[in-house]
């Protein structure tokens, strides 16, 4: 066994360091800021009432809404703020922000990347509404921009852990098979690790790929990839916000052991009507918005689709492929309208679907999966200082194979539903607290893997279709308080209630598998229930405007669990409830970080460590599938075990010049152990990699011209391969060694771009000169030629040249073994091969806007 220790010398003393000594370290420091804080939560919830209402004769509040001037997009976690005491707040996802103050004269700003410092002076000797449209940056190319005085969020925030992606520079970056992908663009910030060669799936700090939680307005994705992984299901030109929390969750999340990835939806032009879209190689969009009544309501409709089913289709006309075809598509769409100054609706909605067919020699298989998700938000201010907020969303997540031959005809199906009520409300007391207070109900139906199966008419008895139903509530509460100038603590608590209930049939096994009795519950009977209380800490020193310190600690209950036998999310994998079998997760994760800015905030740069606990973890037993469920409960296949992980992350970013981006460095491990796996001893989980880094760069050469680079390096994945091979009655036989024994080689990888952007009014005279000519073809009067005046004034578009895996690096994706030869001649030999799915890729995507 290999120590994980170093020596390193402080004033000519040697000192021993040992990762478990960094553990305990990270472990006992959070646990006394968190005992600190419960010591004292009675003071402090007295202080918090006080200060709420101390002085409210001499004090006044400012609220309102902030906006983007061109489209009418609310401003998610705009600044806003006065000059003069630099005291402000965040908007909420909504745009809504409050500040209360005492009576006086104020200078009002608000900034936001991208845009210009919005300035305002005002007197506050009464409550006003002051609702802030900003105006985009002007375009400049020099290497040192003016910045506002209020770009330090990601140093005086309690929240650490936490990286917010800006759309627009995503989609600068290459992009895989031409697709703009804010999937794989996660995947570059430390502490997010890749599933594989291409693949959209992550994971964060050492948690499986079920315990991230995806919502796009609300609603949970519970898969998320179209082609097996390889492109994910967010339209860029759809999505306006991307919030990723890797630790420090705040109490209004809950469900999940490792990260929240909380996805915004554009609400739709509210000013004029817009049009959006690209044609790449293998898929094309098209956006549509606009307003219904301008500063209003408005709407937003964008569509995707692959043709590679149309493209590939002569070329498989004559090969045993001929009837083969997969395609997917997705549509968003999505209302907004504005009741009055106190009343909004938001309405969004989504449908994708992957489709796979083949038909060949009287086989045919049919493989559709996909997401469907519908969102109803009421937004309601009852005054400047209150906002509260009501959903009900809609989720579901099915998949399907059907195959058929010679009349007989076998399905497998599985997926998920949910029905959920969301209440919550934002109060604004003054500008040292934000409390937020909510409620959060779900139903779920799950229908893990089921088989059904017919000869002709006739039907096969195999059990009736397995569904498990259950409810999960939960209750929270949290305050973001600035204590002092320096101290600032976001502190929640989160009480969540899991239960199964029936229909549900429970067939008891003795120890060799066989069913010796069953036990039926009637709908609605409770078969299983679980609670527990889950604290959220987070905590930030102030050193100066520019440095600070974070410390943070989360616990999570999981109730529902992914069942996967691949290290990859698949279409086949199946979700499941806690049972009376399947006890919750539970997870514990402490951080500490160091945050840094540089050069009038040009630079960010963060240094965090962080250590993760969990317990019940859930795998399939050695041998068990998932379609072993007939008269059987899917949870009699699992077994369960716990893990942990520990590491470093480190960040440094640049955020404004001609050149931006960021460097990114993690170093981690991750363990697993089960008592049914391995002969109980802990291992290396697969996706443990011990160095992952990242370097992103784009480069604003001038109006036209845009470049940018990506390079990831990280260790080789773990897997499990044989380590001997026997023979037996003339037949090959695998000994494995023991579990994730095997590092695969090391994965690196440059990607490149280049977006050309033509001139718009040299594009105008070639559109105009192009009429001119065909006017004169047709003998047409020339002396009045006009453009439509919506493409004169609007019309964009660009192209873009992305490479991928720029110098042919052949990345591994699997290893196998190949025999040739027989024993008995003597000439047996074996010989591992590896498979690599992409070879250097370049693709072309036209993008316009009108």
């Amino acid at each position: 066994m290999k120590s994980n220790a170093c020596r390193f010398g402080i004033a000519g003393e040697m000192i021993d360091f040992t990762i478990d000594a960094a553990v305990n370290l990270i472990k006992s420091t959070t646990n006394l800021l968190l005992l600190s804080f419960l010591k004292n939560l009675r003071v402090i919830f007295i202080f918090s009432l006080l200060s709420g209402f101390t002085a409210m004769a001499q004090n006044f509040t400012i609220s309102g809404y902030v906006k983007d001037s061109r489209n009418g997009e609310s401003a998610i976690g705009a600044n806003v703020y006065v000059k003069e005491l630099m005291k402000g707040a965040s908007t909420n996802v909504y745009g809504f922000y409050s500040l209360t103050l005492p009576a006086g004269t104020y200078t009002l700003q608000c900034s936001y990347v991208g845009f210009q410092t919005f300035s305002k002076v005002i007197e506050l000797n009464k409550n006003l509404s002051e609702q802030i449209s900003l105006l985009p940056e002007e375009t400049t190319l020099n290497e040192v921009e003016v910045v506002s005085e209020k770009t330090d969020q990601n140093v005086q925030s309690t929240q650490m852990s936490s990286v917010q992606l800006d759309v627009a520079q995503i989609k600068k970056l290459p992009a895989f098979m031409g697709e703009v992908d804010i999937l794989k663009t996660i995947q570059l910030i430390p502490g997010v690790k890749s599933a594989g060669d291409g693949n959209t799936g992550f994971y964060v700090r050492g948690g499986g790929p079920d315990q991230n939680l995806i919502l796009l307005d609300e609603a949970t994705i519970y898969n998320a990839s179209h082609l097996m992984g390889f492109f994910s299901i967010f339209n860029g030109d759809a999505i306006k916000n991307v919030n990723l929390i890797k630790g420090g969750m705040p109490s209004q999340y809950g469900g999940r052991l490792s990260s929240v990835l909380d996805v915004s939806m554009k609400e739709g032009n509210s000013q004029k009507f817009q049009v959006d879209g690209g044609i790449g190689i293998i898929a094309s969009r098209l956006t549509i918005q606009g307003p219904i009544k301008k500063d209003k309501a408005s709407f937003i409709i964008s569509a995707r689709r692959t043709y590679a089913d149309v493209i590939a289709k002569p070329f498989m006309k004559h090969t045993d492929f001929a009837g083969t075809s997969y395609y997917f598509y997705d549509l968003n769409a999505k209302l907004n309208y504005q009741i009055n100054d106190k009343n909004r609706l938001f309405l969004s909605a989504y449908f994708g679907r992957d489709i796979f067919k083949y038909n060949n020699d009287g086989f045919t298989a049919k493989i559709p999966w996909g997401n469907a998700t519908a969102c109803l938000r009421w937004n309601h201010l009852f005054n400047a200082k209150l906002f509260s907020n009501l959903s009900v969303v809609y989720s579901k997540y099915d998949f399907s194979f059907t195959a058929a031959q010679d009349n007989f005809e076998l399905t497998l199906f599985s997926g998920i539903k949910d029905w959920n009520v969301k209440y919550d409300v934002n109060y604004f007391p003054n500008t040292r607290h934000n409390v937020k207070v909510g409620v959060n109900y779900i139903f779920h139906t799950f229908t893990p893997s089921n088989v059904s199966a017919k000869q002709g008419e006739v039907k096969f008895d195999i059990g009736r279709v397995i569904r498990l139903y259950s409810h999960d509530a939960a209750i929270y509460v949290s305050d973001d308080w600035e204590v002092t100038d320096r101290i600032k603590v976001n502190a929640g608590l989160r009480f969540g209630y899991f239960a199964q209930v029936g229909p549900f049939t429970r067939y008891k096994k003795n120890d060799f598998g066989k069913t010796i009795d069953t036990v039926v519950y009637a709908p609605g009977k409770k078969v299983a229930d679980y609670n527990g209380l889950e604290p959220r800490l987070s905590f930030r020193y102030s050193l100066s405007r520019t440095l600070s310190l974070k410390a943070s600690y989360t616990r999570n209950f999981q109730y529902i669990h992914l069942a996967s036998i691949s290290s990859v999310s698949l279409p086949t994998d199946v979700w499941m409830p806690c049972t009376e079998l399947i006890k919750p997760q539970i997870g514990n994760q402490y951080a500490f970080g160091v945050f840094k800015n540089f050069n009038h905030d040009m630079f960010e740069s963060s240094v965090e460590v962080y250590y993760k606990d969990m317990k019940n973890q859930i795998d399939y037993k050695e041998g068990a599938e998932p379609q072993d469920n007939v008269f059987d409960n899917p949870d009699n296949a699992f077994t369960y075990g716990k893990g942990w992980a520990y590491g470093a992350e480190f960040f440094l970013k640049k955020r404004t010049g001609k050149f931006t981006g960021w460097i990114g460095y993690t170093l981690s491990w991750t363990w697993r152990q089960f008592d049914a796996i391995n002969y109980g001893k802990k291992y290396l989980a697969k996706y443990d990699r011990r160095h992952d880094a990242s370097v992103v760069i784009t480069y604003d050469h001038n109006k036209k011209w845009n470049f940018g680079l990506i390079w990831v390096y990280g260790t080789g994945n773990r897997g499990t391969l044989p380590s001997a091979l026997f023979a037996y009655e003339g037949s090959v036989s695998n000994d494995y060694g023991l579990r994730n024994s095997y590092k695969f080689p090391d994965y690196h990888r440059l990607d490149l771009s280049v977006t050309y952007t033509p001139d718009r009014e040299k594009q105008i005279e070639k559109k105009r000169a192009r009429i001119t000519r065909r006017y004169e073809r047709r003998g047409k009067d020339m002396s009045n030629i006009n453009l439509p005046k919506w493409w004169a004034k609007n019309y964009q578009s660009s192209w873009t040249l992305s490479i991928f895996n720029a110098y042919n690096r052949y990345n591994p994706y699997f290893i196998y073994f190949d025999t040739s030869g027989d024993f008995l001649s003597g000439t047996f030999t074996v010989k591992a091969k590896q498979v690599s799915l992409f070879p250097v890729l370049p693709t072309i995507t036209w993008n316009f806007k009108f």
